[in-house]
C-alpha cells in the first residue's frame, strides 16, 4: 500500500479546527500526510459578484494573504510539532468542487470535514459542503462534530 493522505477541509470555524485535530491525531498513529485545504469564493469579497458576468481581479494576493493568515497559518503553527507531515493550500472556487478535485489530485484516502462551516445560513441555503461531499467524494469521509 502507498502512502496515506488525509485531506482536511478547513475554513477557520471551530468545527474545521476540530476536524484538523482529529486528522492529525489519526495521522500520528498511521503515518499519514495531512493536507489542509481551504477554498475561497470570490463572492466572499464581492457580494454581488456573479461568475458569468464578471471576472475576479487578476491580482488576488491581498485576499489570499488575509485568508492564509486567518485560516491556514494558525493551523500550521498549532500542529508544527505534531511529527506529522503537513501541507496547507488555498484555492479559489466552491468548497465542494475544490475538495473533490484535490482528493483526486492528491490521491487522498480520507476526507476530514467539520459538521458545520463558518455560516449556518449558507449551510441551510446551499446545502452543506459535508453533505455534498458525502454523496459525491468517492472516498471515506470523517464528519467531525
Amino acid at each position: 500500500m502507498g502512502r496515506l493522505v488525509y485531506l482536511v477541509a478547513v475554513d477557520g470555524s471551530e468545527w474545521s479546527d476540530r476536524a484538523a485535530g482529529r486528522a492529525i491525531s489519526l495521522a500520528q498513529k498511521t503515518g499519514a500526510e495531512v493536507h489542509f485545504v481551504t477554498a475561497v469564493q470570490w463572492a466572499n469579497y464581492q457580494p454581488l459578484y456573479v461568475t458569468e458576468f464578471s471576472a475576479p481581479p487578476e491580482d488576488t494576493t491581498t485576499q489570499e494573504a488575509m485568508e492564509r493568515e486567518k485560516i491556514l497559518d494558525p493551523l500550521m503553527a498549532r500542529f508544527d510539532d505534531s511529527g506529522v507531515k503537513i501541507k496547507a493550500e488555498l484555492f479559489w472556487g466552491h468548497p465542494t468542487e475544490v475538495i473533490k478535485e484535490q482528493v483526486k489530485e492528491k490521491r487522498a484516502n480520507m476526507i476530514f470535514v467539520g459538521r458545520r462551516g463558518r455560516s449556518k445560513i449558507a449551510d441551510l441555503l446551499l446545502g452543506s459542503v459535508a453533505n455534498s461531499l458525502a454523496h459525491t467524494a468517492g472516498v471515506p469521509i470523517v464528519l467531525v462534530p
